[in-house]
């Protein structure tokens, strides 16, 4: 687990939306997760499943934000949640052993020591800086990424505003994924941009 981990816009133009995601997988995206915050059921289960068949050409996992019956419904790779979604410990029970399960624990530690003692698969910190697509507080400090790194044993991602730029002092710390949508979805050349994201890790 490591590199470009792309997360999708809202879009609800489902052709675009694969057309830009196969992009990003050319330019060595290493993880998907399909989230849409405003799509209803059927909406979300055409998307999921037509993510997932492109997922597969490129042996790229995907996850599912959120809906766990989406996943378990489509045998994606796993579900992410945040800290106000269902636990990481009743997923994991859901999921079973082999799913992947990512768990947002903002700026906080001891969130991140829960999940991962719930079972979680990864954890993700942030936001670190502004975003054009998620509202949040900007108030974690890229210490925790090393804090995260010499305690625990899970993979760690960071997101919120991610760019070459600001990602990079992060990666330095110690992060081991990108969480990346504007960087990429708003980019005029998706597979240079997810390319470069990919590049800091190398």
């Amino acid at each position: 687990m490591n590199g470009l981990y792309l997360v999708t816009p809202d879009w609800d133009d489902t052709e675009r939306l694969l057309q830009v995601t196969e992009q990003a997988l050319m330019g060595g995206a290493a993880l998907v997760q399909y989230r849409h915050k405003t799509a209803d059921a059927a909406q979300r289960l055409t998307q999921a499943r037509a993510l997932l068949a492109l997922c597969r050409c490129f042996a790229c996992p995907l996850i599912i934000n959120d809906h766990a019956d989406l996943c378990l419904a489509l045998d994606a790779d796993g579900v992410h949640v945040g800290g106000t979604d269902a636990s990481v410990a009743q997923l994991r029970d859901l999921l079973g052993p082999d799913k992947i399960v990512g768990a947002s624990c903002y700026g906080d530690l001891q969130l991140a020591y829960h999940a991962q003692r719930s079972g979680a698969s990864y954890v993700a910190f942030g936001g670190f800086y502004p975003s054009r697509v998620k509202q949040y507080p900007v108030t974690t400090a890229p210490e925790i990424i090393a804090q995260a790194r010499a305690v625990m044993d899970l993979p760690v991602v960071v997101i919120g505003g991610m760019t070459v730029d600001n990602a990079r002092p992060l990666v330095a710390q110690g992060a081991q994924m990108v969480a990346a949508i504007s960087s990429v979805y708003g980019a005029i050349d998706p597979r240079h941009s997810a390319r470069a994201l990919c590049d800091l890790f190398t």
